[in-house]
């Protein structure tokens, strides 16, 4: 077995703050292979060190010297200056060379360049490698190939860096986070994409799902000791379960022989104590094996919701527009008690924007809203804790309460419950600067939750958070004696938190779906793949049935279809943007205003360019 990667006796730790210590572990030619831990153990950093933008404080890397490696940074360094295609085209890869060479003969007009290009193209047969760039960029939705990447937003840049390595196709891939800021259908895409890809993986996500069909061996970092299974999420949840009973019965065994022992020492006359000297150094030994019982904490509680009256929250006419961009029409709904609701959707198609009218944030264009009189609000937003980064843990729980209530009307200090929330007592007094980002997506989820809501909403709730905490959210979520709306990627979490869905399709359709979301995902690709053979027949059918048309368009002619092939998708990929802006609650109202004038003008350039490129290809066989 060839091995690409070797991590050797690594350490770090950020001042007294002790990362990991002294772990090992080895990467291997076609392993597909994820890194599990608990927030905080610093697995962003493991992967830098592994990348070389990171150095341990003691222990080595090692990889293959002849092996490209590939890294996908959870926030990914890009060139702002370059555009888009210059991006994509970075790159050591020979034929991903050759294809950006014949671009540029291309584009030079010079007829010898574009022969020696076209011949270099057909001797590495880099024809079908440049349509496979062509579908890579098309399904991460990037068309706009002259625009600069400092105008992307931070998701645009996250889906570029992924086309980015996808197209180079390295030896080894390290993904930190893939699936964050994708919408379903990209995850679902990229899913596939890396089941087929033969390149070796190393990756960190939360996305169990991701997890469960792609990996083949998991790795475990757990109290500075690595664990490896060779197996799927599935595989390694049995195998872990399986380790810590047997730990534990080992455990359980040594405490009973250190009672046994304990009575010895206790007994022992000191006149035998030199010639005991081996056993009294064995009872120290079996002392500390005594106390290693793993306590796989999760969390059980139930906190206290306000009282819920008969009536929660209805929906009247709901519409929500910016400009001509229409996002909300007429939506009406009456929530019952204990609904828990799924809402799903591409980037952009008004999800927030949707959170944020039914708590008022922002006021809806037509239709009314009515509020149960009992109903409490939870409201979990994307952009997280904003707090001082001096202040301490302990500091911003006891600002809200000193004490929590439970639901059996048993009390929590501020103390207890971070315990319970897996903030040890050694992190109560760290200082807020200190904490990584699952760390502060998990208090920030304690101050939504301390403050006893009956109507919780979460957008976006599982990003950063670790499989334990997830976990812990889902176990509490299940037994949420309230109402609940998730907007999320997750879709294991989905699976197993709500049953109904909302599905914002676009054009301001919002389609209720009862089920949970895999019921909903088959039901699509069935709806698609009957839908694909209606097609398939009826192109076959009117194929029969057509006399074969020839090229009539003039010189003239196919200039201007040329143009518009160009310059249609570059208007689709400004339309998106400024969709995206638009629902985004972020701008201004003169923003609004200039934006929505430029999205009405876009649209009518499309119409008029899409109905010339109609005409123009019914003259083409």
């Amino acid at each position: 077995m060839t091995s690409y990667l070797q991590a050797e006796n690594l350490t770090k730790s950020f001042g007294d703050l002790a990362l990991f210590e002294d772990i090992s572990f080895s990467i291997n030619k076609d392993q597909k292979v994820a890194i599990i831990a608990k927030n905080g153990i610093g697995k962003t950093t493991l992967l830098n060190i592994l990348t070389g933008k990171d150095t341990p404080d003691t222990g080595k890397v090692t990889q293959k010297n002849d092996i490209t490696i590939g890294y996908l940074e959870q926030s990914p360094v890009v060139d702002n200056n370059k555009t888009v295609i210059e991006q994509v085209f970075q790159s050591s890869n020979k034929i991903v060379e050759i294809v950006k060479n014949y671009e540029t003969a291309l584009k030079s007009g010079d007829e010898m360049e574009m022969q020696k290009a076209i011949e270099k193209m057909d001797f590495h047969k880099a024809w079908n490698y440049e349509e496979k760039i062509k579908q890579i960029l098309t399904r991460l939705k990037i068309s706009n190939m002259k625009q600069k990447v400092g105008e992307l937003s931070g998701g645009q840049k996250k889906r570029l860096a992924i086309a980015n390595l996808l197209i180079n196709e390295p030896d080894l891939l390290i993904l930190d986070e893939p699936t964050n800021h994708l919408d379903l259908q990209l995850i679902e895409w990229l899913e596939e994409y890396m089941q087929k890809s033969r390149s070796t993986l190393l990756m960190v996500t939360h996305d169990r799902y991701f997890l469960d069909r792609i990996c083949n061996e998991i790795i475990e970092i757990d109290n500075n000791t690595v664990y490896k299974y060779n197996g799927n999420y599935s595989y390694f949840l049995k195998k872990r379960e399986e380790r810590i009973h047997l730990h534990n019965l080992n455990v359980e065994k040594a405490q009973n022989q250190y009672r046994s022992e304990l009575d010895w020492v206790r007994r022992m006359p000191k006149a035998r104590a030199t010639k005991a000297k081996y056993r009294v150094e064995n009872f120290e030994k079996i002392k500390e094996k005594a106390k290693g019982k793993i306590i796989d904490k999760n969390l059980e509680l139930s906190i206290k919701t306000s009282r819920m009256g008969k009536k929660i929250l209805e929906l009247y006419d709901i519409s929500k527009s910016y400009g001509s961009l229409k996002l909300i029409d007429n939506f009406s709904y009456k929530f019952s008690f204990n609904e828990k609701i799924g809402i799903i959707g591409n980037n952009g198609s008004g999800k927030t924007t949707f959170l944020d009218i039914i708590t008022q944030k922002i006021e809806a264009d037509s239709g009314r809203i009515e509020t149960g009189e009992t109903i409490v609000f939870g409201y979990y937003k994307q952009s997280g804790l904003n707090i001082d980064p001096n202040k301490k843990v302990i500091e911003v729980i006891k600002e809200i309460s000193e004490f929590i209530t439970l639901g059996n009307g048993k009390q929590l200090s501020a103390l207890q419950f971070l315990e319970y929330f897996l903030f040890p007592t050694k992190m109560h007094y760290n200082r807020i600067g200190k904490l990584s980002g699952g760390e502060l997506r998990r208090l920030y989820l304690m101050t939504v939750l301390m403050k006893n809501p009956n109507f919780l909403i979460l957008d976006e709730p599982t990003n950063d958070l670790d499989i334990a905490t997830l976990n812990v959210l889902e176990d509490y979520l299940l037994s949420f004696a309230g109402c609940l709306i998730v907007v999320s990627h997750d879709r294991y979490f989905m699976d197993k938190v709500v049953d109904t869905l909302f599905v914002l399709e676009g054009n301001a359709i919002i389609k209720n779906f009862t089920g949970i979301y895999s019921d909903y995902y088959f039901r699509k690709k069935e709806d698609e793949k009957a839908q694909k053979n209606i097609v398939k027949k009826t192109t076959s059918t009117k194929i029969k049935q057509t006399k074969p048309k020839v090229n009539k368009l003039t010189y003239k002619e196919k200039q201007e279809f040329e143009t518009l092939e160009k310059e249609i998708p570059e208007l689709e990929e400004r339309k998106q943007e400024i969709e995206k802006l638009l629902s985004s609650g972020e701008l201004s109202h003169q923003e609004i205003t200039e934006k929505a004038k430029e999205l009405e003008q876009i649209n009518d350039n499309l119409d008029e360019k899409e109905m010339i490129w109609l005409e123009l290809s019914e003259k083409i066989s």
